[in-house]
C-alpha cells in the first residue's frame, strides 16, 4: 500500500512497499504522487521494478527523443549534424504522439507521408532505424515498458511496399567540357565573390567533401611535406577524432598544392580556414552554375567520385587511394569509383609494351 507524506517544503513524498519491494519518490503535486504510486504498484504486481518518477512523466515520443539527447550529451556523445537533423524531423512529425499509441500502422503511415514528401528509400530507412534506437534506448537504459516490435513490423511493411531499400548508386562523372563550361561561368560572373573555380578544382584534386573543404585550416597544413590534416573526418564507426593526413599533389589533373598557394595569395594571409566560406553558399553557387550552363544531374558530391576515379585511372592501388579518400575498406571505396574504360589505354601505355607484342606481329 502506498503512503504519501507532505514534506515541510510543500512537496509530497510517496513510498510503496509491495511484495517485498520498496520504492520512494518525491513530487511537487499530490496528483502526480498518486499517479506514480498506482503505476508503481501495477508494475510490482507484474513482476517489474517501479519506474523512476522522471520516466513515469514521459508521455510522448518527443519526450523520448529529448531523453535520448540528454543521455547522449551526458556521456559526451551529442548528436552530430546528420543525426540531429533526423531527430528534428522525427520530433516535428511524431513528437506529439503518445508513447503507447505509436503502433505499427502509425509508423507505416509516417513512412508513406515521408515518401510523399520526397524522402528516398535510404532516408526513410534511416528514420525508421532512429525511431527504433530511441525506443530501445528508453527500454534498455530507463526500463520504460515499451517494445520495438512495432517498428520492426513497420520496417518489413515499408520494405515490401518499396519505400525502404538500398539507394541507387550514382555513377555520374563530369566530362571535361562540362567542367570547363562551369569554370567559364564562374570566372565570367562579376557578382560571384566565391573562388568557385578554385574550390571545384580542389574538390577533384583531393576527393574531399564540401564541408571538409570549408572546414580545414591553415594550421592543419604541413608546408614542408605538402600534407593537409582533415580533422574529425566522417566515418560510420568513429567520427570524433578520426583525423587523416592527405597529400596535396597533382595526380588527378589539378594541382592541389598550387591551388592552396593561389588561395593564400588571394586571401593575403594564412590564418583561420583555408577556404573561409559557408558550405551551403558554395553548394548553391555550384547548382546555379550547373543550371545556367545546362550541366544536368551533377551534384557537388559527384566531384568526390570524380577525384577518386581519377586516382585509380592514374594507376594508384586501392590502399593508396584510401589514404586520400579516407575509406576503410574496398566495399565503401567502390561506391565512389567509376573508372572509364578509355583510361585503360593510358595505364597500359604507362606500363610499357605488352610481352605479347611480338606474337601479334607474327
Amino acid at each position: 500500500m502506498a503512503s504519501i507524506t507532505k514534506l515541510p517544503s510543500g512537496a509530497y513524498r510517496v513510498q510503496i512497499r509491495r511484495k517485498g519491494r520498496y520504492a520512494s519518490e518525491t513530487f511537487l503535486r499530490r496528483d502526480d504522487a498518486h499517479r506514480w504510486a498506482r503505476q508503481a504498484e501495477t508494475r510490482v504486481d507484474q513482476g517489474l521494478a517501479p519506474n523512476k518518477s522522471s520516466v513515469s512523466r514521459l508521455q510522448t515520443f518527443g519526450d523520448l527523443i529529448d531523453l535520448h539527447i540528454t543521455d547522449m550529451c551526458e556521456v559526451g556523445k551529442p548528436p552530430r549534424r546528420s543525426k540531429a537533423a533526423t531527430l528534428t524531423t522525427l520530433k516535428r512529425d511524431l513528437g506529439k504522439e503518445r508513447i503507447g499509441h505509436l503502433d505499427r500502422q502509425k509508423l507505416i503511415d509516417y513512412g508513406k507521408m515521408r515518401a510523399d514528401q520526397g524522402a528516398g528509400p535510404v532516408t526513410l530507412g534511416i528514420d525508421i532505424g532512429v525511431i527504433k534506437m530511441i525506443i530501445t534506448h528508453a527500454a534498455a537504459v530507463h526500463g520504460l515498458d515499451i517494445s520495438p516490435e512495432p517498428v520492426d513490423l513497420a520496417r518489413v511493411a515499408l520494405k515490401r511496399l518499396g519505400l525502404i531499400g538500398k539507394g541507387t548508386e550514382r555513377d555520374r562523372r563530369p566530362r571535361m567540357d562540362e567542367l570547363n563550361r562551369l569554370f567559364r561561368c564562374f570566372d565570367d560572373n562579376d557578382r560571384l565573390t566565391l573562388p568557385m573555380t578554385r574550390i571545384v578544382k580542389f574538390a577533384v584534386a583531393t576527393a574531399m567533401r564540401l564541408d571538409e573543404i570549408c572546414r580545414v585550416e591553415w594550421a592543419d597544413l604541413d608546408v614542408d611535406r605538402r600534407m593537409l590534416m582533415i580533422r574529425d573526418r566522417k566515418d560510420p564507426r568513429n567520427k570524433t577524432g578520426n583525423d587523416q593526413r592527405i597529400p596535396l599533389f597533382a595526380a588527378t589533373g589539378f594541382d592541389a598544392w598550387a591551388l592552396v598557394t593561389a588561395q593564400a595569395k588571394e586571401l593575403g594571409h594564412a590564418k583561420g580556414r583555408i577556404f573561409p566560406y559557408n558550405s551551403k553558399s558554395v553548394g548553391t553557387a555550384f547548382r546555379r552554375a550547373c543550371v545556367e550552363v545546362s550541366v544536368k544531374d551533377l551534384h557537388f558530391h559527384d566531384l568526390r567520385h570524380e577525384g577518386t576515379s581519377r586516382l585509380f585511372e592514374a594507376g594508384f592501388a586501392i590502399e593508396q587511394v584510401s589514404l586520400v579518400t579516407g575509406h576503410k575498406d574496398w566495399k565503401m571505396l567502390r561506391r565512389y569509383t567509376h573508372i572509364r574504360p578509355e583510361a585503360l589505354h593510358r595505364l597500359a601505355a604507362s606500363r610499357g609494351p605488352s610481352p605479347l607484342g611480338d606474337l601479334a606481329a607474327e
